[in-house]
């Protein structure tokens, strides 16, 4: 009894029939052979490839594409940590760096801004459609007179001071020093505007001088007896500051009575120094 031979198959690589595990011809494997075209599995003894009908060992034509072994994403993803830590450092550095800037130019860094033209400042003499536009322009300041120019950097200041805007005070105060300074002659309502600059920046000297000149002109002038409270209330010196707020409650009508330009124009210092002693007399009492 003669067995049956197994069927031939061709070589996909040089396509000598054959038979076996692999070409006797080549050496190439004959089991799991795949069309050259197409790469699908062929049928032990297929001359055709059952997919694309390519000669099972026919080799790919040239400019042909074929199928491509699978990319493996390991190298990505081995990667993917180092390029998180990468962005987070960078994101970091830029944190650090913003800060620094930052810090050197101040910690409100409003000077400059309000260098700018403001509301209710700088929009004086201008019509209410003009306001209502926002049409706000800076001073000329050519056309302004000395006493206007230091008049304008004292309400600049004393505003700026009222919103907690340190940086800007410290900014505009030796400005408006220098413009009443040029002031000649000065007058107790100057002093008074100098001593309340020098005070909300800091340089209490300046403002205890200003006040000491006041009353030296007029021991019973109510700028300078608030002024002068102030600057007690600042020391801490409680027994100063009584004093002055006790002889500001004394002269209070006899000096109103004057009818003074400072005193119209400060009126309403004059009735927060006139209603705190008041309630520091009464708190004692």
């Amino acid at each position: 009894m003669t067995l049956p031979r197994p069927p031939e198959v061709a070589c996909p690589a040089c396509a000598t029939p054959g038979s076996g595990r692999f070409c006797a011809n080549c050496g190439a494997s004959l089991e799991g052979a795949a069309c050259a075209g197409c790469e699908a599995a062929l049928t032990p003894g297929a001359k055709f490839c059952h997919r694309c009908g390519r000669p099972a060992g026919a080799t790919p034509a040239p400019g042909t594409l074929t199928a491509q072994p699978p990319v493996h994403g390991g190298s990505i993803a081995s990667s993917l940590p180092w390029i998180v830590a990468a962005i987070a450092l960078v994101t970091l550095l830029a944190f650090f760096a913003g800060n620094a800037f930052n810090s050197k130019r101040g910690g409100s860094l409003d000077a400059p801004q309000n260098a700018l033209p403001q509301a209710g400042l700088d929009d004086r003499g201008m019509t209410g459609a003009q306001r209502a536009e926002g049409a706000i322009r800076g001073p000329d300041i050519s056309q302004l007179s000395p006493q206007e120019r230091a008049e304008r950097l004292f309400d600049r200041v004393m505003i700026l001071n009222s919103q907690g805007k340190t940086d800007s005070v410290q900014f505009f105060a030796p400005m408006a020093i220098s413009a009443y300074e040029m002031l000649a002659p000065m007058t107790a309502d100057h002093r008074y505007d100098m001593g309340r600059i020098a005070e909300v920046a800091g340089v209490l000297t300046l403002a205890r001088a200003q006040a000491d000149t006041i009353l030296r002109g007029n021991s019973s002038h109510l700028l300078g007896l608030i002024l002068a409270a102030r600057i007690a209330t600042l020391t801490n010196d409680d027994t100063a500051r009584k004093g002055f707020e006790n002889r500001l409650l004394a002269a209070h009508q006899a000096e109103t009575a004057k009818r003074l330009a400072e005193y119209t124009r400060h009126e309403d210092d004059i009735r927060n120094a006139i209603a705190t002693a008041s309630s520091a007399r009464g708190a004692v009492r």
